[in-house]
């Protein structure tokens, strides 16, 4: 809705200011049709490159009409050919910038539509990936004249091949751009028809091969010369055989792969909608890519990429109560997230390192890119700091730091105190403690027998449907990730020999269920 309202507001006259030096400026009123949407709930999208305006927006009050654009700016205006696509969902164009060979630079589109396999088992929607020419102009009076004469479009493919099984509804993107655009990566987010989402990671270089070498879906003919989607510079020359083929065949026969080609990075039965990606230089020098994926009810999943393996860091809400996030902008330089809700625009800090400030190996086990374990405890400060991306082991916490300036690791004291509770025999009972880590094993630990846990998604409980005499005693809440482990709470429970009939033993019940109910339910989780 915001992002409507600011486009709505000039959608029938634009005014783009034309800065001349610093102390003034004329503006230049254009008309809104086809770049702006009618209503908030039509599908858009906007991209400015290179000083000319690109959008997707119906041409028609009854969204009909809807295609890639390029309207104003220092090139001809440009559209689409009607019969390229069937009823399009534009999900996010980019400029891949070629700084030695600016002839060849493309704009790409990404997208989906009406799949033309209508068969019962097929979807009906279908990912693609689009590109033009930057320096497109359109063809000749005879052909494709203000119409793209350079568009091709590709089946973007996200699923387990070996089982037939595709994600097929793009929902979001994010790009990352390198200095040779051939290193920039795509990375995708895709549901599917039961209800699971998945991340693919495209590489643009691989994006192009298809382009540049796949056949042309129904065509069999020769391929003449320039080849179909090749940049020439004054496009309205480009011949007419060349032509014929953008315009009836602009589809690629080949599939574009991500780069992990037998199954998705991530899958999850989480409704994930947005997508970002931040690039982090961690303790270690490296650099690592660091995945924000947004879900349907307002939680934000922080996701380290390891290699072709997601390791899930963190989980976090920022809204109070179930709300989808309807936009999500990164700022990396300021390492924060701001995310859009209905009604609400809130940050996430994405250096939350006090989250694992109770120990060096709590820090260490988080793997968390922005954190490091110092004199301080788990700072962003990461400079010389403990930590272990790579695999988290928390072995480096007892080593001193070579090759950097001599220290003492100062722990915080993690272990608990025991918790005494007379509880009268007879009795229903549980016990709690909380869950800080879904990478980690928990179990109860009592008389030298280990007794596992019910689960919810904060707790470890332990059910006790009646107390006898050998159930009192110590139990030890454990917990139990890589080579870390820890006593997370301790209860000694004891017979005072009260009557589980009379009111004393009934108020200590209750008491009881006070104290083993919900502890530290505002714990900040690390989830799976």
């Amino acid at each position: 809705m915001l992002k409507w309202l600011a486009i709505s507001l000039i959608s029938n006259n634009i005014s783009f200011p034309k800065f001349a030096g610093e102390s003034n400026h004329s503006t230049e009123d254009i008309d809104g049709t086809g770049i702006s949407p009618h209503t908030c709930l039509q599908n858009s999208l906007s991209l400015v490159a290179d000083g000319d305006l690109y959008a997707a927006a119906p041409l028609y009050d009854d969204g009909t009409l809807l295609q890639f654009r390029r309207k104003y700016g220092q090139r001809t205006s440009v559209w689409m050919y009607d019969q390229w696509v069937s009823e399009p969902t534009f999900i996010s164009s980019f400029l891949a910038k070629r700084n030695n060979d600016p002839l060849n630079e493309k704009i790409y589109v990404l997208f989906r539509e009406k799949n033309s396999d209508m068969s019962p088992e097929a979807d009906p929607w279908i990912s693609r990936v689009a590109r033009v020419c930057k320096v497109d102009e359109g063809g000749p009076k005879q052909l494709l004249q203000n119409i793209w004469t350079s568009f091709l479009k590709a089946r973007l493919v996200c699923g387990i091949p070996s089982e037939s099984l595709y994600f097929n509804r793009l929902q979001d993107i994010f790009i990352q751009h390198a200095d040779d655009w051939r290193n920039s990566r795509v990375y995708a987010l895709f549901s599917s028809s039961w209800n699971s989402t998945a991340v693919c990671i495209y590489s643009l270089a691989d994006l192009d091969v298809v382009f540049e070498h796949s056949s042309f879906k129904g065509y069999s003919g020769a391929i003449p010369t320039p080849r179909p989607g090749t940049c020439v510079k004054k496009s309205n020359s480009i011949p007419i055989s060349t032509l014929q083929i953008i315009k009836d065949h602009p589809e690629m026969r080949d599939w574009i792969h991500p780069i992990q080609k037998d199954t998705p990075f991530f899958t999850s039965n989480k409704n994930f909608t947005k997508i970002a990606v931040d690039r982090v230089q961690a303790s270690d020098d490296n650099m690592h890519n660091v995945l924000l994926l947004a879900t349907d009810n307002g939680a934000i999943l922080k996701i380290l990429e390891d290699g072709s393996k997601a390791f899930i860091i963190s989980e976090t809400h920022l809204h109070n109560g179930s709300a989808p996030v309807h936009s999500m902008k990164l700022d990396s330089e300021k390492r924060k997230l701001f995310v859009g809700y209905p009604g609400q625009i809130s940050m996430l800090d994405l250096q939350r390192c006090q989250n694992y400030n109770a120990s060096c190996e709590e820090c260490v086990l988080s793997r968390d890119p922005y954190c490091a374990w110092t004199e301080q405890g788990c700072t962003s400060q990461t400079r010389g700091g403990i930590q272990n991306i790579a695999d988290g082991l928390t072995e480096v916490c007892h080593q001193k730091p070579g090759g950097r300036f001599r220290r003492e690791v100062q722990e915080v004291q993690t272990v608990p105190l025991r918790i005494q509770l007379s509880v009268p025999t007879g009795v229903p009972f549980y016990l709690s403690c909380p869950v800080d880590s879904h990478h980690a094993d928990y179990k109860w630990e009592h008389k030298q027998k280990s007794i596992p846990c019910q689960k919810t998604p904060s707790e470890c409980l332990l059910l006790i449907p009646a107390m006898t005499d050998d159930m009192y005693g110590s139990y030890k809440c454990t917990s139990n990730e890589l080579d870390y482990a820890r006593t997370v709470k301790e209860y000694n429970l004891f017979n005072n020999n009260f009557r589980s009939d009379s009111n004393d033993a009934q108020m200590l019940r209750v008491q009881g269920w006070l104290i083993g109910a919900f502890v530290s339910s505002a714990f900040y989780l690390r989830t799976l």
